[in-house]
């Protein structure tokens, strides 16, 4: 085996080692688990008929990602082109003094559900050093996890192509769902991606929050 990929192998393991996974039980729902790299910290909250789960770093990081988890009773996005033109439509607020001037939805490589975002960045903070707490982009939108189980998902960062964003966006994008269907957890079996199919291996913290069945 060439040295090059050995040592490829070596990295991608220690990188899975040290990954922080977060399960949050909705009850009879189900559960949602993150998986995280990087150094950060997570809060749950239950408010209502929803949950805020607010995710921010430990360490220097200039970054934070927010989600509302909501459970509707009826599916209002049963197709990819229904989500997509609601994201947009909910991004619209954003775009007037934007770099990009127009939202325009880019689909999520999700491992669960189907989800879409938009970009934006700040004109008035391009070219200057990060400030701590004054984040130069942001990407909101939504994802579908289930026909009951939506996200509404908000990052905030330096950059799109920064450590700290990309490890937010995989940590969505590498999401697992289990459903619970007559008493049993059911796990969705969509395309595994490598890096978050190893980490699911490891075991987890379930967080619980109070949500009625």
């Amino acid at each position: 085996m060439p040295k090059i990929f050995v040592l490829l192998l070596l990295a991608l393991s220690a990188r899975v080692l040290h990954a922080q996974s977060e399960t949050i039980d909705l009850r009879s729902r189900g559960a949602l688990t993150f998986f995280l790299d990087g150094e950060w910290k997570v809060d749950i909250s239950e408010f209502g008929d929803r949950v805020i789960v607010a995710i921010e770093p430990t360490g220097d990081a200039n970054a934070n990602c927010n989600l509302t988890i909501t459970f509707p009773e009826e599916d209002h996005f049963p197709t990819k082109a229904k989500l997509k033109q609601q994201v947009e439509i909910a991004s619209r607020q954003l775009e007037e003094g934007s770099v990009e001037r127009k939202a325009v939805a880019r689909e999520l490589q999700t491992r669960a559900g189907v989800g879409f975002y938009c970009n934006f960045t700040d004109p008035e903070l391009v070219g200057k050093k990060p400030q701590k707490g004054n984040y130069k982009t942001i990407s909101v939108g939504f994802i579908r996890v289930a026909p009951n189980v939506v996200v509404e998902m908000a990052i905030n960062s330096d950059g799109f192509r920064t450590a700290p964003y990309q490890q937010l966006l995989g940590a969505l994008e590498g999401m697992e769902y289990q459903s619970r269907r007559r008493g049993a957890m059911n796990r969705t079996q969509p395309e595994p991606r490598p890096s978050a199919a190893r980490a699911s291996e490891r075991a987890v913290r379930v967080l619980p929050v109070g949500i009625s069945g």
